[in-house]
């Protein structure tokens, strides 16, 4: 295969999924709002053009498959068969096939599986009743689009051909009856009106020449070029219009907005969606043309008033025609570009950050003000090199937080209750690794909280709810991170089976009396679970405990709040990037640590006495508040002993504050942050390294972690205080 086939191929992918997402998008909206004939052209349009683009690169098995697809959805669009939540489920589950087809075909897979083979056979059969089902059965089963589009192809929309014969006809040889029996053969003249306004005076007239010409109503399926075929041999010395009945104008308005984006030009749309015939295209550019010395009249105009085509079809096709325009512009602003592409540029700003802050500090040390001036304009520009590829990795946490349309609503199916999912926050833009990465985590904390949280219908109704429990996701910006919510407004957590679940484990003293953020907090040890039954979704006790090593391998933090009766909220906090961000240097004896920027509220210095009474006690009053301190230099047990004058760095996560006590401030910095590897995977406190101009390494702190540490510590002597060994 050659390298542009390949490109071509993988751009067919990704397109692929996109009109897979967007057809499930609209399917579930359809699900909801079944007249909305938007998501139904939209869904038709997604199917095409996938089996169109797979046909270039000759995938048969999706073309096959998506051609049976398409069958449906025309016939769906057409009217001829109603929307039913059946129906619904099976284009759902014939979306999900197409996927998987599009699946073999980026892992370079030969053919589909025995068990792909066999689901596909299954669909195939279950859409063949639907390509056979009759419009009547149709309507009968469920009102609404299919109904009104049955009304209007009633017998009263017929077509109207206007026909003027020119005076030389009969002379040709041409018989103007026998082109009305030939209309016959191919439809039903209803209504025939013969026009005799050219008569002349009966002594003027001429045996040899036609002055007819009719009026006619017409009743037939054939499209407009067939009709038009009728007269191709009078085309040319006769006057012909041609008028679509109301039902076809709507159909032929339908069929110009599901053009492909390729033509441009208003007689192309025209044509290519039959509206308009070739001949009659010819003509209006003539007539044009002979126009040239005048002013330039609109095509569209002239169209309209040779009575070729309706204004609604002009209109139609104009707006076409500004869609195409709008989307080659937005196309042309936008490139696809590989994802380990973009990694390795991401990587690459990375080192340059550090040879900069390399380049920075020789130019301090040489006490050259000429090169200290241009390595600081260097690191200026490396600065905005480094923000605006960063940005590029940057995407909208809402395509994922969309995806779970369809969880809930097949979750919902499946433990028969009613849960309505409401998205907000959904332009909020983070990296693109933490998307992928949370999208799991976000997946089992979603059907936790339906299987768990949200009750049945008949329990909500009996609470004084609504029927239909609400799940809502939400997600902002805070404090240089991005916040993530996911609530319920169910049950809420029962704190009292918690605790007895902990305590029956060994997780809590029997007579200790944890605070309820800390019985909340229970639910993320690993295997523990208060279900009473193991079902598909929950119950084994494995999922919680994942779901926060993984979050906190993203450098986030979880933690959730409930009310009984009210609900479930689960918070999480993540940071925008993996890759770079603006770090404080901090010296703790011998050792450099970072903090990262967005975290830090203030610096204050640490007077002697103010030390002397914050050491035994680790806490400060800071204008009225307490501030709990982390002395970094006893916490990671540095070398180089401690210096006398020492400062504060105050930190905050969330709305929690805590003091970071350090030997140094070293100012702002730069940091490209470099994985520790497995070795140290499980180190709390530490997030990451960086590599300083110097070539030293220096840890990047974990602030999240330090304040819960650091929480621990004050509720740990208080819930020792309550065994009874202690006690006595």
């Amino acid at each position: 295969m050659s390298l542009n086939l390949e490109q071509a191929l993988q751009t067919f992918i990704a397109e692929a999924y996109e009109l897979l997402e967007e057809m499930e998008t609209c399917l579930l909206q359809l699900e909801n709002n079944p007249a909305d004939l938007d998501a139904i052209g939209a869904i038709f349009r997604a199917a095409h053009t996938i089996k169109g683009s797979a046909g270039l690169f000759g995938l048969e098995p999706v073309v096959s498959f998506t051609h049976v697809v398409e069958d449906v959805l025309d016939r769906l669009r057409a009217g001829d068969i109603a929307i039913s939540r059946t129906l619904i489920a099976l284009l759902l589950e014939c979306g999900d096939h197409i996927h998987y087809l599009v699946d073999v075909v980026a892992v370079r897979a030969q053919q589909p599986d025995a068990a792909a083979t066999e689901r596909e056979a299954g669909l195939r059969q279950r859409l063949q009743l639907y390509r056979q089902t009759s419009v009547s059965e149709a309507v009968s089963t469920t009102p609404g689009v299919s109904a009104v589009r049955q009304e209007r192809g009633s017998s009263f929309d017929l077509w109207h051909i206007s026909v003027r014969f020119g005076t030389e006809v009969l002379r040709n040889g041409m018989d103007p009856l026998a082109f009305l029996r030939y209309l016959n053969s191919i439809g039903q003249i209803v209504r025939i009106t013969t026009l005799a306004d050219s008569l002349p005076e009966l002594s003027q007239m001429d045996a040899e020449s036609c002055y007819l010409g009719f009026e006619i109503d017409y009743q037939s399926d054939a499209s407009k070029a067939a009709i038009a075929d009728a007269f191709e041999f009078v085309r040319d010395d006769c006057q012909l219009h041609i008028l679509p009945p109301h039902s076809k104008t709507e159909h032929y308005i339908e069929l110009i907005k599901n053009l492909p984006e390729q033509a441009t030009l208003l007689g192309e749309l025209l044509v290519a969606s039959g509206a308009l015939t070739l001949k009659e295209l010819e003509d209006g550019l003539q007539q044009q043309v002979d126009a040239a010395l005048k002013p330039a009249t609109p095509l569209g105009e002239i169209l309209i008033e040779q009575r070729f085509v309706e204004p609604e079809l002009v209109q139609a096709a104009l707006e076409k025609q500004n869609q195409i325009q709008e989307h080659k512009s937005k196309e042309s602003r936008f490139v696809r570009v590989q994802a380990d592409k973009l990694d390795e540029l991401i990587s690459l700003v990375g080192e340059l950050v550090i040879a900069g802050a390399g380049a920075n500090l020789l130019a301090k040390t040489s006490q050259d003000e000429t090169l200290y001036e241009a390595t600081s304009t260097v690191t200026a520009l490396v600065e905005q090199i480094r923000d605006g590829a960063l940005r590029l990795r940057m995407v909208p946490i809402g395509d994922t937080f969309n995806r779970f349309q369809r969880v809930v609503r097949d979750v919902s199916h499946e433990l028969e209750k009613q849960i309505e999912l409401q998205i907000s926050g959904a332009d909020t833009e983070l990296d693109k690794t933490v998307v992928e990465k949370i999208s799991d985590p976000l997946m089992h904390l979603l059907r936790n909280a339906m299987d768990h949280g949200i009750e049945s219908p008949a329990a909500r109704l009996a609470a004084g709810k609504s029927a239909t429990g609400v799940l809502k996701l939400n997600a902002y910006h805070d404090s240089g991170s991005i916040v993530i919510e996911i609530a319920d407004d169910g049950a809420g957590l029962n704190t009292e089976r918690i605790l007895q679940k902990a305590r029956e484990r060994g997780l809590v003293a029997a007579t200790a009396q944890p605070s309820e953020q800390e019985i909340y907090n229970l639910i993320f040890e690993p295997g523990f679970s208060t279900a009473s039954a193991i079902t598909s979704l929950s119950g084994r006790g494995v999922g919680m405990d994942v779901v926060k090593r993984n979050i906190t391998a993203l450098r986030g933090t979880v933690d959730l709040s409930s009310a009984a009766g009210l609900g479930t909220k689960v918070r999480i906090r993540l940071p925008l990037t993996l890759a770079i961000i603006d770090g404080f240097l901090v010296g703790v004896g011998d050792a450099s640590y970072v903090v990262p920027l967005d975290m830090v509220q203030e610096c204050i210095e640490l007077a002697d006495d103010s030390k002397a009474a914050a050491e035994p006690r680790h806490y400060i009053n800071l204008r009225g508040e307490v501030l709990p301190l982390v002395f970094l230099h006893q916490h990671f047990n540095t070398g180089g002993g401690q210096r006398r004058r020492q400062n504060v760095v105050v930190v905050k996560n969330a709305d929690q504050k805590a003091g970071l006590v350090v030997d140094e401030l070293q100012g702002e910095f730069q940091t490209v942050i470099k994985p520790l590897g497995k070795l140290f995977s499980n180190l709390r406190s530490i997030s990451g390294s960086t590599i300083l101009g110097n070539g030293k390494v220096a840890l990047i702190l974990d602030v999240p972690s330090l304040i819960q540490q650091l929480a621990q510590q004050q509720v740990q002597p208080r819930l020792a205080l309550q065994t009874p060994a202690l006690r006595n």
